[in-house]
């Protein structure tokens, strides 16, 4: 199996660049060892989507990810699963109020103009469940919210169908070849990104907090949580990892502190899932090599990332550039490339 293009990679990322490859008319070929669609990290992801970053390149991705969201369907035939309902940070202390204000200055001057201080009042007003006193005020953002990560994988791999790519999993994958490769394999794409475990805990099924909740994350730890599907996601991205016991303890302690409505809802299924972490949690993104590209490292955000992402690797690919300045992302800035 050979074709001009080879992605290795058949997640949200990898079928974001073959759908934006076949639209410019090129000859694609996707290659996974997985069994299929959605087997790797993708049909993990919890469904976050925000452009309250701290970095003027991830802030760009996610608008740029957001207008491609508006119009998934129409370009896809998939709904995207976009909600906007919004994402609180708060802050316990002066110093975590302060860093929200500075990502905040790089927000709005990216354009996210949206977004907006709030006080620990408003905070309460926006998620009345939160049941922590030591908050003093936040940042919001209403148009971030949520996302399908399967609908979006769907989308892009069923388009990029349509548009001839072809798609090759199992023992068959290694037998693929391409003049130009991308390697687009995420978690499992080798150094300088290493795979990260990051798991989930949730509830069961419940009507105690409303799925129009936004995602709520304490600034200070990064523990936060949403309503999926009827059930409450409980997310801490510990660092170190943890074994499972001891995350598991250390999330519920931190749920009855912050959210003591749901000491009596029962706890349902759990989760891990594998973030693809660069050294400086950005991207890597453009050409290492002659005929030799790189889509991986997004560092927990590739889902929200990927409408994007396969558009800029697009351009580099055929154009030579991207349409936006994404020389933050370039792969080779550790010194050693993706292979």
């Amino acid at each position: 199996m050979h074709a001009e293009i080879l992605i290795r990679g058949a997640g949200v990322v990898g079928a974001s660049v073959a759908y934006h490859l076949a639209r410019r008319g090129c000859e694609v070929l996707v290659a996974d060892p997985a069994p299929g669609f959605g087997a790797g990290s993708t049909g993990k992801a919890t469904g976050g989507f925000r452009a309250q970053f701290d970095s003027e390149i991830n802030v760009r991705l996610s608008l740029l990810a957001r207008d491609k969201l508006r119009t998934f369907e129409q370009d896809t035939g998939v709904d995207s699963g976009y909600a906007p309902r919004g994402y609180l940070f708060l802050a316990c202390n002066g110093d975590d109020l302060d860093a929200l204000r500075t990502r905040q200055r790089v927000q709005h001057a990216c354009g996210l103009v949206e977004a907006r201080m709030v006080s620990a009042a408003q905070a309460r007003e926006l998620n009345p469940a939160i049941g922590d006193r030591s908050v003093i005020g936040g940042a919001f953002c209403p148009t971030d919210g949520f996302l399908g990560p399967l609908n979006i994988l769907r989308g892009y791999a069923e388009a990029a169908q349509r548009l001839g790519v072809r798609f090759v999993f199992g023992a068959d994958a290694a037998q693929a070849t391409g003049r130009i490769t991308v390697n687009a394999m995420g978690a499992w794409c080798g150094p300088p990104v290493t795979p990260v475990r990051r798991n989930v805990l949730s509830t069961v099924e419940t009507n105690i907090l409303p799925e129009s909740m936004p995602m709520t994350i304490w600034a200070g730890d990064w523990y936060h949580l949403r309503v999926r599907d009827g059930r409450v996601l409980l997310l801490w991205p510990d660092d170190p990892v943890l074994d499972d016991d001891a995350w598991r303890t250390e999330v519920l302690r931190k749920t009855r502190a912050r959210m003591p409505c749901l000491d009596d809802v029962p706890l349902g299924e759990g989760w891990s899932g594998l973030y693809e972490m660069s050294p400086d949690e950005h991207a890597l993104l453009g050409r290492v090599a002659d005929n030799h590209y790189v889509a991986n490292g997004s560092s927990g955000h590739g889902v929200m990332h990927a409408p994007a992402l396969g558009q800029l690797l697009a351009e580099i690919i055929i154009d030579g550039r991207a349409s936006i300045d994404v020389s933050a992302l370039d792969p080779l800035r550790f010194g050693s490339p993706v292979t």
